[in-house]
């Protein structure tokens, strides 16, 4: 199962918000979801945008893709420059493996 991070619809007509959630990549756009991990509100200016970056982090550690939007967001709020840094003490810690001889 292909899990990805994207934008579910919300509000009224001329008047967008989104949440975002985790969801099954084959399910529709305001389908059923796994999670919800923040939202976004285009309308207002600035744009709000409100991301629980705990849960963002667990989801993106466990292999959820983000969409193109919610990847946008995230580097606006920071959360994929924290993933990257996360990542790399993460590859950084892992003991190295040694060849076996024979």
């Amino acid at each position: 199962m292909s899990v990805r991070i994207r934008l579910r619809r919300m509000g009224t007509t001329n008047k967008p918000s989104y949440r975002l959630v985790v969801i099954d990549s084959r399910t529709r756009r305001d389908g059923r979801f796994i999670d919800c991990i923040g939202y976004y509100d285009p309308v207002t200016n600035p744009p709000k945008i409100n991301v629980q970056e705990d849960k963002a982090l667990k989801w993106l550690g466990v292999g959820a893709l983000p969409s193109d939007t919610v990847r946008m967001i995230f580097s606006k709020v920071g959360i994929l420059a924290k993933f990257a840094v996360m990542k790399a003490e993460k590859k950084a810690q892992a003991p190295e493996k040694k060849p076996e001889k024979k």
